[in-house]
């Protein structure tokens, strides 16, 4: 039986599933009226305003605020703005069902970056795993076909920078706590969203036929009375989203949690057929088996191969 902290760490990557796809639903819909630069700096005020109440009403202290590894929380929130900002602006023009699908090749990129930046060894069954993942991500993306769209490749950036994302969250999360590394990623979205909008938010930039290009490029506007509900969502959803999957990863192993995240897919496909009109062809139904497929394999050979490294700390993967 699993002791508190793991079923807690599954609990906290459920939430933040569930969060960050509610988060990509108002994204989306907000998406052709509002810039991407400005929802994200509603979004991040809200939220560090959320996480501050928290720390003054619940936790009652403010360690969180000070941090000894300032750089790496810097370029961590890097990382996420880039993910956010490709992801984003590839739900612009896509389903949102196949952005979320490609996006979730980050497990598979972690696995090749983890060779070559870590010097980890990955054996034939998980390199297998990986090439059918990459299968599933080119039937989708159909390269070199009428069919193929540049944009389609967004989401593939913001994986890796999700992948990147994670190895900094593994490097600093036993001496950062969760609202520490939440509360840094907020401020970076804040600095970044304000540095976006005083440099294009008067959208001279934004006279293109490109959705995901007019998504970035836009005309800052004063949001509507109706919207506000959205954004505030929107806030709420990233404060607490981002607060529960660092939580996940600091209390339980990541081999653990990942599948916890794999919920975005079906609830993606959900609302996409309920409020987009979105269905999924038979090529995405393929792609995204392969894929989901594939990430989940990866998991369970990484749990494998830890607990063999447990029992015989010689073990090859």
């Amino acid at each position: 039986m699993r002791n508190q902290g793991t079923l807690n760490g599954a609990f906290c990557a459920l939430g933040a599933a569930a969060f960050f796809s509610l988060n990509d639903l108002v994204i989306k819909t907000l998406s052709k009226t509002y810039p991407l630069h400005e929802l994200t700096l509603a979004r991040s005020v809200i939220a560090i305003a959320l996480l501050m109440m928290v720390l003054v009403f619940w936790q009652k202290e403010y360690s969180a605020l000070r941090t000894a590894r300032p750089f790496v929380h810097l370029v961590r929130g890097l990382f996420v703005v880039l993910a956010n900002m490709f992801f984003f602006l590839g739900l612009a023009e896509m389903k949102l069902a196949d952005a979320v699908a490609i996006f979730f090749i980050s497990p598979l990129l972690i696995t090749i970056m983890s060779v070559f930046l870590l010097g980890e060894q990955v054996g034939p069954r998980r390199w297998a795993a990986v090439l059918v993942g990459l299968l599933g991500v080119m039937i989708m993306v159909k390269p070199g076909t009428s069919a193929f769209t540049p944009v389609s490749l967004l989401p593939m950036l913001a994986a890796f920078c999700y992948a990147m994302l994670h190895m900094l969250t593994r490097k600093i999360g036993r001496t950062e706590s969760a609202m520490t590394m939440t509360l840094y990623i907020q401020m970076t979205f804040v600095v970044t969203s304000c540095a976006v909008g005083l440099s294009v938010g008067d959208g001279r930039f934004a006279d293109t036929e490109h959705a995901s290009l007019q998504f970035l490029l836009r005309e800052w506007v004063v949001p509507s009375f109706a919207d506000y509900p959205f954004l505030l969502l929107l806030g709420v959803a990233s404060g607490l989203g981002g607060f529960l999957i660092s939580q996940a990863y600091r209390i339980s192993e990541a081999a653990f949690v990942a599948p916890f995240e794999y919920l975005m897919l079906p609830l993606a496909i959900l609302w996409g057929v309920v409020f987009f009109d979105e269905f999924p062809g038979r090529d995405d139904w393929i792609g995204m088996c392969l894929i989901l497929g594939s990430g989940l394999y990866m998991v369970y050979r990484e749990t494998r191969v830890q607990s063999d490294i447990r029992l015989q700390p010689k073990t090859r993967r």
